[in-house]
C-alpha cells in the first residue's frame, strides 16, 4: 500500500501532457511523439516499453512501439466517448517499465460536424379533425437531436410551405428549443384527406447536415358533407301513355365524407302537386325513380319531385335535388260536347239565324290535339257557327216549317286535330212549334158526286174532307156551307138555294140530304164548302161540290097527249112489275088512235106514228115500240125505235074494213117500266081525201084536226134539230171533261174522303125527248161494272123557249170506254 502511495503521488507530479486528436481521425494518424514530449531519452526506447494504462474510458489510441508516437489506432468517436459534454478530455497514463515512471497524458477529443440531427422517428402521424380543429391550434412535435457540440449541434428547423400549417419555434433557453406545428386554416378532409409536411433540422457545422422528419397529418373525417346530385335539377320529359314502371330518371349523388358518413340513401320528400307523390317511387340505393301509376297530362303537366339523398352520418346531413317531368300531351282524350242552354220548341217562322242552342265545346288535349272542328249531321236547316273559342251556336240556316218536318234530330260531331283523331257527338232534339200558316185545303177543288135520286131526307150523299196540316187548334176545322145554284129553276122563278137541297156537318164534312132529291126536278146541285181552321186569325180553305143526281127508272113512259075527236087523250103511265110479259100488259086499258090506210098500197106505207116521252134518262128513258097485239104476221108492224107504224105488206080486202093494233112502248130500266096505245086503222079504197089527211100527219086521228096534228109536227121537228144541236154541244165538253177527269185521277181527285179517280165517258145520240142531252157517264177506278151510273147534267132550258112537245127517236150511240 504503501509502495502505490509513493508511486501514485510521484506520478502526479512527474508532469503531464495534453494531446488533442480530432474525432473520426484515420487510422495511425500521429498524435505526438511521446519520449520527446515527456522528456525521456536513450538509446533502447522500445526496450523501455512504454504503454498506456487506460482509466476509464478506452479512446482508439495506442503508442507506438518502434516510435514511441502516439497514433490513433481505432475510430474515435467524441459522442461515443463523452457524449453531448462540451469538454472531452481523456486521461491516460503511460507507463515506462525501465525505469518505472507513469507520465499523465490529456487527450482531447475535439468535435467535428460528422452527425447530422437526427429526429426521434423518421414519420410522425399526426391526426386532426376537420372541423373541431380550428385555424390557429397548436400541435407540439420533438425536435430533433445532434450527436455533435456546439455549433454543430445548434440545429435550425424549417417546414414544407403548406397553406394550412407553420411551424413555431420557441428557445426557452440556448440549448433547448421548442417545436409546434400550427394550424392556418381549417382542414377539409373531402379536399385533402392528408397532409405530407417534411420537418427539415439543420446543424450550424459547416457544412451543415440536416435530417428529417416526415410529418404525416392525416385528417379525421367529421359530417360536414351532405351528399351532392350531380345536377340539381332534371329535366325529364315523358309522353302521357308511357307504361306504369317505366323509368322516370335516375338521380345521382355522392358524399365525400367516409364510412358511415358517406353512406347515404334516396327518398322523395315532396312534390308539387301534392298528389303526385303517389305516382312515383324511388329505390333507396340506386336513386332510380319509377312510375308507379299512369300519367295524365289533362290532369297534371308539370310534376316537380323533391329528392333527398341523406347520410348516416352523426348527426346525418342531407342533400336535395329537385326533378322536373314534363308530361308530353298524347291525343287520348276524345272532344266534349255540351248543349248549355236550349230554346225549345222552335216557332216554324222563326226567322234565319235565329240561335236554337248554345253549345261548348272542349278537349283536354293541347295544340292540335285539342284543336277542335263542328258540325252538324244530318243535313238539315240547322248549322253550327263558332262564337268564342270553345263556344258555339246551333243556328238556323234556313226557314222551317213544321208541317214538313215537325221536330229535327241532329247530332252535333267534334273533331280534333290529333293524329289519328278522336271525335264525339252530342245529340240535340230540335221540336219545331207550329204557327196557323196554313189553310185548310181539301184534296180536290171539285168534289164531282153521284147520288141516286128518291133517297130519303137525312142519307148521307157526300163526305169532303179539308186537311190542315198545322197543329192543335190551328188545325181543327169546321165545315161551313156556301150557297150555290142548283140546275132547275125554282117554281116561282130564280136559283133555289143548295141548302135546301143538302147541307154540311160542321165537325165531320159529312153533306145529307135536307130533302128526298128528283132527278126529274133537279139534276145538278153546285155549292161550295168552307172549311175554317180555329187559328188566329182563321185560315179558309174552299172546295166546289158537284151533286149529280142519277136517275131511276120511277117514270113509266108517257104517251103524247092528242088533240081532236073521240077517244083521244093520255095514257095513263103503267107500272108493271119486274117481270111481267107482254101479255100482261096487253090487257092494260089504253088510248085508241085511229088511222086510215088504203088497200092495195105497197109494203112499208107509214100509217101513222106514235109518240111517247119517258120524264126519266138515259137508258130508263130509251124507249122501245112494239105490236103487242095482234102477234104472229100481221099487215103492220111497228118501228122499234121511231114508233112508226108501217105497212107490212100490201093490204088487201080480206084484211077486213079496220084493223085493230095494240103497242105497248117499253123503256130500257131495270126493272122496265111501259105504256100501251091502241091504234084502229081503217082499211078504205085508196082516195085523195085520205092521202091528203095521211099527208098531213103521220098521225091521223078520227076528228078533223089534222091542221093541230100538222102544227104539232112542225114544234116537234124545230125541237128535235136544236136537241142534235145540243147533244152535238154536250158530247164536245164532254169530251173535254173526260180530259179534265183523267187528270183530277192522276192528281188523286176523289168523289168523296177517299181517294179515288173518275172516269168518264160520254152518250151520244138521239134521246126520246129533246131534253135528253149529252150525259157523263163516271165511276171510281177499281169498282165494279155493276157499279156504272149514267147521269144527266142538264141545265134548265132557256126561260123564252117553249116546252117540247114532241120528237123523233134515234138508237143511242155506243159509250166511250
Amino acid at each position: 500500500v504503501c509502495v502505490l502511495l509513493v508511486v501514485r503521488s510521484w506520478c502526479v507530479v512527474s508532469g503531464q501532457v495534453r494531446y488533442s486528436v480530432p474525432e473520426e481521425a484515420k487510422v495511425g494518424t500521429v498524435l505526438g511523439r511521446l519520449w520527446q514530449d515527456l522528456g525521456v531519452e536513450g538509446d533502447d526506447l522500445e526496450a523501455r516499453r512504454l504503454r498506456v494504462v487506460w482509466q476509464g474510458r478506452r479512446a482508439g489510441v495506442e503508442v507506438s512501439g518502434a516510435s514511441g508516437a502516439l497514433v490513433v489506432s481505432s475510430r474515435v468517436d467524441r459522442e461515443e466517448l463523452c457524449g453531448k459534454s462540451a469538454a472531452c478530455s481523456l486521461r491516460l497514463e503511460l507507463l515506462l517499465e525501465r525505469p518505472l515512471r507513469v507520465f499523465h497524458v490529456e487527450l482531447e477529443v475535439t468535435d467535428i460536424n460528422d452527425n447530422a440531427p437526427l429526429f426521434p422517428a423518421a414519420r410522425k402521424n399526426i391526426s386532426m379533425a376537420e372541423l373541431t380543429t380550428v385555424p390557429g391550434s397548436r400541435f407540439p412535435l420533438e425536435g430533433a437531436s445532434d450527436a455533435d457540440i456546439g455549433a454543430n449541434a445548434q440545429l435550425s428547423y424549417t417546414l414544407t410551405a403548406s397553406a394550412h400549417f407553420t411551424l413555431d419555434v420557441k428557445s426557452p433557453d440556448e440549448n433547448r428549443k421548442s417545436l409546434f406545428l400550427v394550424l392556418l386554416k381549417p382542414l377539409d378532409r373531402e379536399t385533402v384527406p392528408v397532409h405530407r409536411l417534411v420537418l427539415t433540422a439543420s446543424d450550424g457545422g459547416r457544412p451543415s447536415l440536416t435530417g428529417t422528419m416526415e410529418l404525416v397529418i392525416g385528417v379525421l373525417d367529421a359530417n360536414d358533407n351532405a351528399p351532392q346530385f350531380n345536377q340539381s335539377v332534371y329535366k325529364v320529359q315523358l309522353p302521357e301513355n308511357v307504361a306504369e314502371g317505366s323509368v322516370v330518371v335516375r338521380v345521382n349523388a355522392t358524399d365525400p365524407d367516409e364510412g358511415l358518413n358517406k353512406e347515404f340513401s334516396y327518398s322523395i320528400v315532396s312534390a308539387v302537386p301534392s298528389g303526385s307523390k303517389g305516382l312515383f317511387s324511388i329505390d333507396p340505393k340506386t336513386g332510380e325513380i319509377r312510375l308507379t301509376k299512369a300519367l295524365d297530362y289533362e290532369d297534371v303537366r308539370l310534376h316537380e319531385l323533391q329528392i333527398e339523398a341523406r347520410d348516416k352520418g352523426t348527426p346525418p346531413l342531407s342533400g336535395h335535388c329537385s326533378v322536373e317531368l314534363e308530361v308530353l300531351d298524347v291525343n287520348d282524350n276524345a272532344p266534349e260536347v255540351w248543349v248549355t242552354s236550349l230554346s225549345v220548341p222552335v216557332p216554324e217562322d222563326a226567322p234565319v239565324g235565329t240561335v236554337v242552342a248554345l253549345l261548348s265545346v272542349s278537349d283536354r288535349d293541347s295544340g292540335a290535339n285539342g284543336r277542335v272542328s263542328c258540325w252538324v249531321r244530318p243535313a238539315s236547316p240547322l248549322a253550327v257557327e263558332s262564337r268564342l273559342l270553345g263556344s258555339y251556336s246551333l243556328v238556323l240556316r234556313e226557314a222551317l216549317d213544321r208541317e214538313r218536318v215537325w221536330e229535327y234530330e241532329v247530332e252535333v260531331f267534334a273533331e280534333d286535330g290529333g293524329q289519328p283523331s278522336l271525335r264525339a257527338s252530342r245529340g240535340v232534339r230540335v221540336p219545331v212549334s207550329d204557327v196557323n200558316d196554313n189553310a185548310p185545303w181539301f184534296s180536290q177543288a171539285v168534289y164531282t158526286v153521284l147520288c141516286r135520286e128518291n133517297q130519303g131526307a137525312g142519307a148521307e150523299v157526300a163526305r169532303v174532307f179539308a186537311r190542315d196540316p198545322d197543329e192543335g187548334s190551328n188545325g181543327r176545322v169546321r165545315y161551313s156551307l156556301w150557297e150555290g145554284a142548283t140546275g132547275e129553276r125554282a117554281p116561282v122563278g130564280g136559283w133555289r138555294p143548295a141548302s135546301s137541297y143538302v147541307s154540311v156537318d160542321a165537325e165531320s164534312g159529312v153533306v145529307w140530304a135536307v130533302q128526298a132529291l128528283d132527278y126529274e126536278e133537279v139534276q145538278v146541285v153546285q155549292f161550295e164548302v168552307r172549311a175554317v181552321d180555329a187559328g188566329e186569325p182563321a185560315l179558309v180553305g174552299n172546295a166546289t161540290v158537284q151533286l149529280f143526281v142519277v136517275d131511276e127508272n120511277d117514270n113509266a113512259p108517257m104517251l103524247l097527249p092528242t088533240t081532236g075527236g073521240g077517244g083521244a087523250g093520255l095514257v095513263p103511265p103503267l107500272s108493271p112489275v119486274a117481270g111481267t110479259s107482254l101479255e100482261a100488259v096487253s090487257g092494260q086499258e089504253s088510248e085508241t088512235l085511229w088511222a086510215w090506210a088504203s088497200w092495195g098500197g105497197p109494203a112499208g106505207q107509214v100509217v101513222a106514228k106514235i109518240r111517247a116521252v119517258d120524264a126519266d134518262s138515259g137508258y130508263n128513258a130509251w124507249l122501245r115500240y112494239e105490236v103487242l097485239e095482234p102477234r104472229g104476221k100481221g099487215p103492220f108492224r111497228v118501228g122499234v125505235y121511231s114508233g112508226e107504224v108501217s105497212t107490212a105488206r100490201a093490204l088487201e080486202e080480206a084484211d077486213g074494213p079496220w084493223q085493230r093494233l095494240v103497242i105497248v112502248v117499253r123503256d130500257h130500266g131495270e126493272p122496265s117500266r111501259s105504256a100501251t096505245a091502241t091504234l084502229s086503222v081503217s082499211l078504205v079504197e085508196g082516195g085523195e081525201k085520205a092521202l091528203a089527211v095521211a099527208g098531213s100527219s103521220n098521225l091521223l086521228l078520227p076528228s078533223e084536226g089534222g091542221a093541230a096534228s100538222g102544227v104539232v109536227s112542225s114544234w116537234t121537228n124545230v125541237w128535235l134539230v136544236v136537241s142534235i144541236c145540243a147533244v152535238s154541244s154536250v158530247f164536245v165538253v164532254s169530251l173535254l171533261l173526260y180530259g179534265a177527269c183523267r187528270w183530277w185521277a192522276r192528281a188523286g181527285v176523289v168523289s168523296g174522303p177517299a181517294a179515288a179517280t173518275l172516269v168518264c165517258a160520254s152518250e151520244v145520240g138521239s134521246w126520246s125527248y129533246s131534253q135528253r142531252q149529252s150525259r157523263s157517264v163516271c165511276v171510281a177506278d177499281g169498282a165494279g161494272k155493276s157499279d156504272l151510273m149514267v147521269f144527266s147534267p142538264n141545265l134548265p132550258p132557256p126561260p123564252s123557249a117553249p116546252a117540247p112537245k114532241d120528237t123523233s127517236q134515234a138508237e143511242p150511240s155506243s159509250l166511250l170506254d
